[in-house]
């Protein structure tokens, strides 16, 4: 049984097991390498009558940086990159939510990699809502940005022989998320 979008209001924790919080970034100029963060927690305050009241943060650990290639997410996880040992979390904290639709709304808040914090925007499509079996009200959502990785203090690289660079400036993060209401 699904509710109205009033009843959503409330806080909520993202549930890890059902939420995937990913990446998407361009290599040797030719393909995509797709990861993903394994350990994360995040909270949000929905307001179902006043989306504009609505508040998230999101706190990832770099150190669970996984692209299915461990000798890759090693140096990941270096500071030619993330640099997790001196930089263990990226977090995201809300500025401002705005309602586009009833399904839609624009997220701007502040992203903080490395050393850096940046403002961002994009657009969180919400995808339904439903009981789950152990009387969990659940709601999803989804969306992604492009990012320029440089932007953020992430600026090694390598040339290619032929031309261009091993690793693309643009990262695209992407958000599938499962968040549970607390009562």
């Amino acid at each position: 049984m699904t509710v109205s979008v009033q009843e959503l209001t409330g806080d909520y924790v993202l549930d890890p097991a059902h939420t995937r919080i990913g990446f998407v970034a361009r290599h040797a100029m030719v393909t995509k390498v797709r990861g993903a963060f394994h350990q994360f927690e995040g909270t949000a305050h929905l307001d179902g009558a006043d989306p504009a009241a609505s508040t998230a943060q999101v706190v990832i650990k770099t150190e669970s940086i996984d692209t299915g290639v461990e000798q890759r997410d090693q140096h990941l996880r270096t500071n030619d990159f993330l640099d997790a040992p001196n930089f263990p979390d990226i977090t995201f904290r809300t500025t401002s939510v705005e309602s586009l639709s009833d399904t839609e709304h624009r997220v701007t808040g502040d992203l903080t990699i490395k050393d850096t914090t940046r403002p961002i925007s994009f657009d969180l499509e919400y995808t339904g809502n439903a009981v789950d079996p152990f009387g969990n009200l659940r709601v999803g959502l989804e969306g992604s940005v492009a990012i320029s990785r440089k932007e953020f203090g992430v600026t090694w690289n390598a040339a290619l022989e032929g031309g261009g660079v091993l690793v693309g400036d643009k990262v695209v993060l992407e958000f599938d998320i499962s968040a549970i209401k607390q009562v």
